[in-house]
């Protein structure tokens, strides 16, 4: 990430120590784009809004706890791709929603990649983003769009760097995939939430 470590160390000591001025400023530097990577992974606003309040929650009464050599932003993806898992999860468990995930097509003007997309391609990728398995939507997710290192986003999924590059290359080669066709094709309920 662009992040500056010596900022983030700053932001670390002000969590540990309670300092809610430090409090704020990490909430405002992270929102935005942890919003957008939850609702991204997620796929629905309202949960994505849920989830990202729940990350912070996470952060204001475990902050103390940080080791001084946290890296906070991959403490913070870790939190909030954790709490998207579970949801994907419960949501599996329940078939009328996981319904909901694996459907084709938003209406246009009303999905959040239409307002999110600014030109066709863009649209198309995020289509087709959307439809990916959510370990591989994630893996591009964290390479591509937040900008970590395979290192940092295996970090944060739990797995092993070369286990994420793998990840990451099949998840390229999906998506290349599916935009050459034309169209992303339809994947079963388990296959989104594989």
């Amino acid at each position: 990430m662009n992040m500056d470590m010596q900022a983030q160390k700053q932001w670390v000591e002000g969590l540990r120590t309670g300092d809610e001025a430090t409090f704020d400023q990490v909430y405002d530097h992270f929102r935005a784009r942890l919003f957008s990577f939850l609702l991204r992974m997620t796929l629905r606003q309202d949960v994505a809004e849920d989830l990202l309040q729940e990350t912070f929650l996470r952060l204001a009464s475990h902050g103390d706890r940080l080791r001084e050599d946290s890296h906070l932003s991959a403490w913070l993806y870790t939190v909030a791709r954790n709490l998207a898992m579970s949801y994907h999860r419960r949501c599996f468990l329940d078939q009328e929603r996981v319904g909901e995930l694996g459907r084709l097509g938003f209406e246009a003007g009303v999905g959040p990649f239409e307002a999110l997309a600014v030109n066709e391609l863009q649209a198309r990728v995020e289509g087709i983003l959307a439809r990916l398995p959510a370990k591989y939507r994630e893996a591009l997710l964290l390479a591509g769009a937040e900008g970590f290192t395979p290192l940092e986003a295996a970090e944060i999924c739990g797995i092993k760097a070369d286990a994420f590059r793998q990840r990451l290359s099949r998840a390229r080669a999906m998506l290349k995939q599916r935009l050459d066709k034309g169209s992303a094709t339809s994947l079963t309920p388990q296959e989104v939430l594989s």
